[in-house]
Parts: C-alpha cells; structure tokens; sequence
C-alpha cells in the first residue's frame, strides 16, 4: 500500500460531500486526496509522512472566490490607499501624504473612499485641488464604479460644461454646467484614458502581491472577472500567463475575458482566439463577463421601475442597460453555442431579468449545454424570477458582504430604493428555498476578499466589526454549511474546478486549516476564525 506524504489527524474534518459531511482525519497522495475517514487513515502514514495533528482545528476545502479583481487589486496596493477610512479629512490627509512621498508620479492614482463620506455621495474637484493642485488626481470609489477627479485631471481629459455624457455613464456637474470632479460608470474612462499604463512588470508584481494575501485567507482558486482593457487601466492577461508559465502562478485562475460594450457580435471571433491563447499552467480564460447595468446608489442598476427621489416620489430615472436586451440575447446565444460560460455583471432587478432572458434564449436555442452562466452581485432581484435560476441552471453568484446595514445602504440606496424594493436585496435565502445553486466571491478590491467575513454576513446578516446589532433581512440568513458549501464546492463548481471544492477520495487537495471550528462555535464568533494554513495540490503556500 503507498503510503501518503501528507495526513491529518484528529479532526474536525469538514468535507462539503453530501455522502459524508464529517470525517477526523484525511491523506493526500501527490496532488490528490487519497483517503477520507477516522482512525484507519493512520495506516498510511509511512517515514516519510508529514502528519499534521489538527487538535481540534477545521480541516475544510480550500476557498474559492467567484468574481474578483486580483491584479488590479494587487497594483492598487501600491497606489493611494484610501480604504479603512471614512473621514473627508483622512482622506485629504493620506492624498496629501501620498503626493509628497512619490514627487516623480506625473499622476495620482488609487481608490478605495466611500460614497457616504460625502454629500449625496459626491465629492469635488475643489478638495482634491486643495491637496494636490499641480498634478492630475484620480481616485477610484470603493466599489470602483465612480472616480474623483481634481481640476488638472479633468483639463488634461478636455472635460468643460460643453462635453455631452457618454452612453453608459455620467459627469456629475456644479449648477452651471462645469463638472465637479465626479464621473459615474463609463464617464471614468474620459480621464482613465490619459493614465499611464501600468507596466508588464507592476502587473506580475500586483498579481503575485494579490496571491500571497488571498493564500493567506485561505483562497486557493478565483475567477478574475475581467480580462480586457477597461477604464484606463491594462488587461492582466500577460501576467497570469507569465506566472502559469513559470510556475509562480500557484492558484487555479478561470478568467473572464471582457464583452466591449460599445461592439456588438463581431467581437466574437476575437474572445474565441484569445480564449485559445490564454491557457497555460493553473490559468484558462473559458467566460466572458457582460456588465449589463452599474449600482443602486449612483442610480445606475437597471430597475424594472423607477427610483426614488429624496422626497418618495418615482423620479424618471430606472437605471442603465449597458446592452440594449434583444441584443444581449442574440450575443448570449452565440457564446453558449460556442462554449463560452456567460458572467453577468447584473445588480439591479431589470438587469437580472434581462440576464436571465438571454440565458432562456440560449437554452431554447441550443438546449442545456451545461456552460454554468452565473450572474454576479445580484442586489434587488424581482421575486418573479427566482425560481427562474433552477429552472435555467443560471448560478447565483453572491458578494455575502453587501448585505449589511451600513451608511452606503442606508442612505444613499434603501431610501431611492422604497421599502418593498429594499426587501428584494440579496435574496440568499429565497434563492437557495427556491432551488439555485449558491456560488460566493467578494469583487475585490471593492470589498474584502477575506471569505471568513463573508461567511460571517451571508450567516448574521451584520457586518461584524459595526456597531450596531441591526440584522440586514433576517429572513435571507443562510446556514453555515449552505454558505460554506457557496465558497467551496459552489464556487470551484462555477470556476470549472469539478475535482475541487469538497474532501473526496481523488479530488485535488486544496485545503485549508481555520485557528478553530466554526461549525461548532457562536454565529457571532465566525469572523473572528484565522486561517492557520493553506494548501494547493498538497503544497503548502500559507501558513501563519
């Protein structure tokens, strides 16, 4: 009998497979599972064994994020970090700071701010200037669909009160027409034109910067939800393929190439040959990502009625379809019939709607092809088309950590939003009683990639470092195996990954080991769990 290289002892064992949820101990051959049980797994502990006594620490898959950013993540970390603050002058302060601790950077770039920090979540040009008035300024928002330009950005773009907003976003403008310093969606590429492209080397450098953070949250897979040019920033295929190449890429990567959409069906034949292109080592690029709307709180996800005003009464405004729905449905039909996977980016009810139609028309016209299309974020979904995702087999791809009362909900989108609406938020629980498949990510950077905190939410339904004990719809509360099950078997099932995502005889061992087991803990405690080790086809690649 061979023996294993490496066995865990004395449990918990977790395992995310229906046939047997609990096991103590688990071996791994090479790359592979080799056995799932209890005591008899001693057997094949040879010399040259490693055994790792859990004494009472969870043994669990290793996680799985279905929609984040890793490279531009990853570069941004080494920009203007804005994040973990909310105060006008924090941010002034670290802008300032910035600026003169990089006095050669010809532009100032980086993220992270909240809307709510400012009124009507819209900050100005005049505040940037008053930091850095001789350089061009910009700043992308938390959730990266809006950017904070100063004066000197918006000159150099040729940005005036005569410059009309582009189809799929908006520049928010001072009364007389002047904009302000704050552009919504597409109208961030105007000013994100003119940056300097990061290099082929800060890009290798921010994807392997992003890798060793998502190791160490246990992450051992992800799909990066946008391969392409977008915003002035530069597509991070080159670097996953000159990781997978040399071997530094350790993570399984899917990666979804970017649908232009300012083209239409011509650009198909190009998503076809840079799928063949892209594949090398650990990384393939099988999806194309759709972003059919924005977000609720600059009012741009596509509603199916009208938002609010300040006063209660429906404005004109239902959001955004960035492509127009009889289109997308042609275009989803074609790269079904080609192979593709489909990645909606779909927020609003409409635009889940919409999603949902093009899949339809895809499957009345070729049948289940089993390309496991999967619409992300997910925010207001109509209670009409729940049982639609079972129906399609469109996956469920939820961001756990949004469903929180926090000021960016409750200010800037639940009062435009009205209460019936409100309630359709983050419907995880209605989803899941209404047979979809759960899949979980975290679209970082625009929210932590840490999965435990997103386990904490999709659970309590409460961000667990607020002060406050309000439970955002408790009704959508999942259990935590449904939302374990989101972030492992779910997430490697929509990354492609059939022989990960759960602790099966021959499956890879991607593992992960947590400080305690969550399973057996307070709700409460789950975010306050630490990953202690992380392992990829039985290498470790973390430990704490």
């Amino acid at each position: 009998m061979a023996k294993a290289d490496l066995v865990f002892t004395h449990g918990p064992v977790f395992t995310v497979d229906p046939a047997r949820t609990r096991a103590t101990s688990l071996a791994v051959i090479g790359d592979r599972i080799a056995a799932v049980g209890h005591d008899e797994v001693r057997e094949l502990v040879g010399p040259g064994t490693e055994v790792v006594d859990l004494t009472g620490k969870l043994l669990l898959p290793g996680f799985q994020d279905a929609h984040m950013h890793p490279v531009f993540a990853g570069v941004e970390l080494a920009e203007c970090d804005l994040t973990e603050t909310v105060t006008v002058e924090d941010y002034l302060a670290r802008i300032r700071a910035y600026a003169h601790a990089h006095p050669d950077r010809e532009w100032i770039t980086g993220g992270g701010w909240s809307m709510e920090s400012f009124e009507g979540g819209l900050p100005t040009r005049q505040l940037l200037d008053s930091v850095v008035p001789d350089r061009p300024v910009l700043l992308v928002n938390r959730d990266h669909h809006g950017a904070w330009a100063n004066t000197r950005a918006l000159e150099l773009a040729g940005i005036t009160a005569a410059t009309p907003d582009p189809a799929d976003g908006r520049i928010e403008r001072e009364p007389d027409g002047t904009p302000s310093g704050m552009l919504q969606e597409g109208a961030t590429s105007l000013v994100g034109r003119l940056l300097p492209a990061s290099t082929p080397a800060e890009l290798l450098a921010g994807l392997l910067r992003a890798q060793k953070l998502l190791h160490s949250l246990g992450i051992t897979g992800w799909q990066d939800a946008m391969l392409g040019e977008l915003g002035g920033r530069p597509d991070p295929s080159d670097a996953y393929l000159s990781a997978a190449a040399d071997g530094t890429l350790t993570a399984r990567v899917t990666g979804a190439l970017w649908w232009d959409r300012a083209r239409g069906a011509e650009q198909i034949p190009e998503l076809v040959a840079r799928r063949e292109k892209l594949r090398a080592g650990r990384f393939r690029a099988t999806s194309v990502k759709i972003m059919q709307d924005g977000v609720a709180e600059n009012f741009t996800a596509a509603m199916t009625s009208p938002y609010l005003d300040g006063c209660g009464c429906a404005t004109a405004n239902s959001g955004m379809s960035f492509v127009e729905p009889g289109a997308l449905r042609g275009y989803v039909t074609e790269l079904d019939a080609l192979g593709f996977q489909v990645h909606f980016h779909a927020l609003g009810d409409r635009a889940v709607r919409e999603a949902l139609d093009a899949i339809e028309s895809a499957v009345a016209a070729n049948g289940h092809r089993g390309n496991r299309h999967h619409l992300a974020h997910l925010q207001v979904v109509h209670p009409e088309d729940l049982s639609r995702f079972a129906a399609l087999g469109a996956l469920a791809n939820i961001q756990p950590l949004w469903a929180v009362h926090e000021p960016q909900m409750d200010e800037l989108t639940i009062p435009f939003l009205g209460p019936e609406r409100a309630a359709w938020q983050y419907p995880f629980g209605d989803l899941v009683r209404a047979g979809a498949t759960l899949v979980a990510g975290s679209d970082w950077p625009v929210s932590s990639p840490d999965p435990l905190a997103g386990l904490h939410v999709a659970v309590n339904r409460r961000d667990p470092e607020a002060g406050h004990d309000r439970t955002f719809y408790a009704e959508q509360r999942l259990d935590l195996p449904t939302a374990l099950a989101a972030y492992t078997a779910g997430a490697a099932h929509v990354n492609g990954h059939d022989d990960a995502g759960s602790l099966r005889v021959g499956n890879l061992a991607d593992l992960v080991v947590l400080d305690r087991d969550i399973l057996t803990a307070p709700a409460q405690e789950i975010a306050q769990a630490r990953v202690e080790r992380t392992y990829v086809g039985g290498r470790l690649v973390y430990s704490a």
